[in-house]
Parts: C-alpha cells; sequence; structure tokens
C-alpha cells in the first residue's frame, strides 16, 4: 500500500477567548490554526506518516502562517494553492463548568470556498496515493467546494485510492445556502472505505432513525450503513457523555462488516481544549488500519488520542507512538 496519505480541506485560523472568557470579554485573542482535515494529517505526521494537505489560502500573512504551521507540524503544504479571497476563520469560547463552549464561524468568501472541481487536478494530486481523506465540513460550505469534494471522491474512486471520510456535519453551514446534504453526504459515504460516523449521521443519509444507545442499537445502524453503502468496510465512532464542560465520558467503537468492537467508558476530567477531539479519534484509527489492525486496534488507538487531545490547547493532536502506549500503560505520573 502507498505510503503518502493525502487530506483535502480548509486550513483554518482559529481565534480563542483567554482562558474560560467570553469572546470579547477581554481585547486578547489566542491564535491556532487547524482545519478538520488539517488536524488530522498533523495527527498522523506525529505518528511517522507521509501526510499531504490539498487546499487553498489567501496570499497574505494569514494564509502564509497558516501554511508555515502546518508545515511545521510535518505536513507537506506543496499541494496548497494561494489565491484571492480571505482566510476562514473561527472563533471559540471555551466553556466550563455547566457552560458549554460556543463557536462562531466567519468561513463565507474563503480562498479554499471560492474554488471548485475545475480547480484540481486530482489525477496529479492522487498520484501515489494511499489514501484520501476528506470530510462533510467541505461540502457544507457551498456549492463549489461541493463539487470540488465529489470530484476528489470519484477520483480517488477511479484511482483504486481508498477514501476514508468524516461526516462532521455542521447544521450552520449547510443551512447557509441552497443544499441537500442527505444527497451530498450520502453519494461521499458511498465512495468511501472508511466512515467516521454514528448513528446520527446514517440516519441522516439513510432517512431512518436509529437508537445511539447499546451496542446491539449501534450494531443495527452499522449494518444499515453496510446494506447501503456496498463498498463501506470500516464504520469508526465515538460516544460522548457530557457531565460538565470539563468531564467528560467517552468511549470508541468501530464496526467491520464480520466484526465489531466497543470500548469500555473513559472518564476525561480536566480538559483543556475539546476541540479536534474526534479528528483526533480518526487519526488514532487511520494510524492503526494502515498497521493492519484489527476492529479492537482501531478503536483502542483512536481512543487513546482522543483522551489525549483533551489535554491539549489547540486544534490538533501532536501525541506519537509512546504517548498511546503510556495512555494504555496507565501511568500519570512524570516521565522522567
Amino acid at each position: 500500500m502507498p505510503d503518502r496519505l493525502v487530506f483535502f480541506g480548509e486550513l483554518l485560523i482559529r481565534l480563542t477567548a483567554p482562558g474560560n472568557e467570553l469572546l470579547m470579554q477581554s481585547p486578547a485573542l489566542a491564535l491556532h490554526v487547524g482545519g478538520a482535515e488539517a488536524n488530522v494529517a498533523i495527527g498522523l505526521a506525529h505518528l511517522g506518516h507521509d501526510c499531504a494537505m490539498v487546499s487553498a489560502v489567501p496570499g497574505n500573512a494569514l494564509g502564509r502562517g497558516a501554511v508555515a504551521a502546518a508545515r511545521g507540524a510535518g505536513v507537506d503544504c506543496g499541494a496548497v494553492a494561494t489565491g484571492a479571497g480571505r482566510m476562514g476563520l473561527y472563533f471559540l469560547s471555551v466553556g466550563a463548568g455547566l457552560r458549554a463552549s460556543e463557536i462562531v464561524y466567519d468561513r463565507a468568501g474563503s480562498s479554499f470556498a471560492a474554488r471548485g472541481a475545475e480547480d484540481y487536478d486530482w489525477d496529479a494530486l492522487l498520484a501515489g496515493a494511499g489514501l484520501l481523506h476528506l470530510s462533510g465540513i467541505t461540502p457544507a460550505l457551498g456549492p463549489r467546494p461541493a463539487e470540488a469534494a465529489l470530484a476528489a471522491a470519484r477520483a480517488a474512486k477511479r484511482l483504486s485510492v481508498p477514501v476514508s471520510f468524516d461526516g462532521n456535519y455542521r447544521a450552520m453551514l449547510w443551512q447557509a445556502w441552497d443544499s441537500d446534504p442527505r444527497a451530498i453526504l450520502g453519494e461521499l459515504i458511498g465512495l468511501a472505505e472508511i466512515l467516521f460516523g454514528n448513528h446520527r449521521d446514517l440516519s441522516l443519509v439513510l432517512g431512518k432513525d436509529f437508537g445511539g444507545e447499546g451496542e446491539d442499537r449501534r450494531r443495527e445502524a452499522a449494518e444499515a450503513g453496510f446494506a447501503a453503502f456496498p463498498d463501506l468496510r470500516i464504520i469508526a465512532s465515538t460516544a460522548r457523555h457530557v457531565l460538565t464542560a470539563d468531564h467528560h465520558r467517552v468511549a470508541a467503537r468501530v464496526d467491520r462488516r464480520d466484526s465489531a468492537h466497543q470500548t469500555g467508558e473513559v472518564d476525561v476530567t480536566g480538559i483543556v481544549d475539546r476541540i479536534g477531539a474526534g479528528d483526533a479519534f480518526a487519526a488514532g484509527v487511520l494510524h492503526a488500519w494502515r498497521a493492519g489492525g484489527d476492529a479492537r486496534a482501531m478503536a483502542e488507538t483512536g481512543l487513546a488520542l482522543t483522551c489525549l487531545k483533551h489535554s491539549l490547547p489547540g486544534d490538533a493532536s501532536r501525541f506519537g507512538a509512546a504517548d498511546i502506549a503510556a495512555f494504555h500503560a496507565g501511568g500519570l505520573d512524570v516521565r522522567r
């Protein structure tokens, strides 16, 4: 299997209120670079994988800074184009106690959102690739990014490059234009071999309600997904019980056509930053998948990275194999 992993999506700048303040409470914001697909690329790069980003940024200090940050994290940004438009932004107020975190998007008119299917040469971009990873956030940005995402997945299918797809349903983005998320997401899932999504994602695209409580009901949703999408081989998901903004319980599950594994719940306390935890999970699952791991290995590796991500400011996991091993070993004393 070729080693090069390709990620298609928007590089973003995140601006975060200090500590647990509300936005604009103080005249200061902390800056991080991320984006759903870039977060997975950064997570896998830190695990030793050859990762390449396909995106577009404006030709200004913000765009150059975003590319420099991704490149500094080990991601090849040679296919990140520079174009007209602006940098996609989002603003975050980190919750605490019984107050949830809140996000404000500012992405309309970005350089990435302005590009369509004709702006990418996927035969060249996917040459020698062992995976294309994309998410439902890209098509949610508008008709041109939707066309581009579909073109990418169709090209990967034609070139026999496996596709992993994270549903990442964002209602606020889809509702901003005359969209058909069920049809678009359904086609993208149909072109994928690996789906990051749960019973709610499958309910959306299949038009059928699935309960999420209990392993049997989760298996029922997975089997419906496998029946509807013949090329789908793996469905990976997490389950999160939010007790307070700083205390969650998280479990992971991986379904294959002939097997499944669901982990126990882990108490995640003292949460520093939960943004990007799902992307860290995807990186862990893909890391184990690339190593030939079974459903158990994928679920447990994904769980380790998603739990560890809650301890780290910023959008992306930056943990290596030794960190995953330490998580499974359960040692919390200082490593010297």
